[in-house]
This record gives C-alpha cells, structure tokens and sequence, in this order.
C-alpha cells in the first residue's frame, strides 16, 4: 500500500511513514491529513480516504544533545555504504565495526564505528584497517544532522501531491 509524508507542526518533514501507522495516528487525534491519494480504506464502520500527507499536532523538537547513537544513525551517516569496499547494500546486509578494535581498547562511539558489509568485517577481523590492509573511505565522525529528517526518496517515487512539502532537507535522487 502507500506511504504517507509525516510533517512537523511546522510542515517540515519528519520521516515516511506506512499508511497503517497514519490512520492510527489520525484516530490517536495526534496528526491532521493534509493531502489524501484516492484509494480508500474501509472497515466495517467507516471509509476513509488514504492519507498521503500528514500533520503532526505538537511539535517535535530536534535533539539538542547532537545525534542519538544508534545502529540506524551510523547506518544514515555513512549513507548505507561500507566504509572499507564502498558497497551500498540494504540494511539487513550490513553490520559496524570498530576501526580501533575493542579488544584493542577502542571504544563504542561516532569516532570509532563505521558501517561495514559483512564480508569487509571478516577480513577485518580483530585488527585495525592498517594491519588488515584495508583503507577507511571516510574517517569515522560524529554527525552534525538529525538523521530522522534526512530523507531520501527517488524522484520517479515522489507522490505529486507531497512536492510541496519537499524541500532543502529531503535529498532527492533521479
């Protein structure tokens, strides 16, 4: 089924969201739709148009603190790319690494992890990227986005009705 553009209180956009997830929210009272596709849903009870886009009620607020750490985020920062052989895979084909291995006294943190394809991480091993003759494409840093608002989507996926919302944050690919 479709999926639907989640705004901010400011119409900024937030994430991309299942259509499931939307309807919830609009019952919860929590979002109000903003633009609908024109397929339908029903239910014994009620038929509803199929939100597109929708609108948060309250505001969400970025984190003050910089980026969670977190698996997803490392996976955004490096753009699902593995940082030894440059692989872009799906996230279930990927895994992170310590480039200073823990056993090494490296530690789990933005500077030290990188997104890494399983294979990559075997060869690695317990060594470091010198000893492993494998080159970093990009050192490891602590980002300076919020990664729930970095969208990508790509150009021929573009509902027509969520372009206005889209702007300087979504990067779009053709």
């Amino acid at each position: 089924m479709e999926q639907v553009l989640l705004l901010n209180i400011t119409y900024e956009p937030l994430k991309i969201i299942n259509w499931k997830k939307a309807v919830t929210l609009l019952f919860l009272g929590k979002v109000e739709v903003i633009e609908e596709y024109n397929e339908t849903v029903r239910s014994v009870s009620f038929t509803i148009r199929l939100p597109s886009v929708v609108r948060l009620l309250r505001l969400v607020k970025r984190p003050k603190g910089g980026v969670r750490f977190s698996r997803q985020n490392i996976y955004g920062r490096d753009r699902y790319q593995c940082q030894y052989c440059g692989g872009r895979l799906p996230t279930e084909e990927l895994t992170y690494d310590h480039v200073i291995p823990k056993s090494r006294g490296g530690k789990t943190r933005w500077e030290n992890i990188v997104t890494c394809c399983v294979e990559c991480n075997r060869k690695k091993g317990g060594r470091t990227p010198v000893e492993a003759s494998m080159k970093l494409i990009r050192e490891p840093r602590r980002p300076d986005w919020v990664p729930a608002i970095r969208i990508t989507i790509g150009f021929q996926r573009i509902p027509e009705s969520w372009r206005d919302y889209l702007y300087w944050n979504v990067e779009i690919v053709e």
